[in-house]
């Protein structure tokens, strides 16, 4: 049986408004612990997204 591997990405808005997104991809769980991180320091519009491999967010 074949495991399917999916990837996720963030983008957050830090406390000086500035628009970031993650270098890395993320496991899902670990992906959730970074969310929580990023809300606990205070950024806003974090959003979790699915990505394929190798694909990184796009920060407008």
């Amino acid at each position: 049986m074949a495991i399917k591997m999916t990837n996720y990405v963030l983008t957050w808005t830090d406390t000086n408004n500035v628009k970031r997104g993650s270098a890395v991809g993320y496991d899902e769980g670990s992906a959730r612990r970074r969310e929580k991180q990023l809300v606990d320091a205070k950024c806003t519009d974090v959003v979790v997204s699915e990505a394929a491999p190798g694909e990184l967010p796009q920060v407008a």
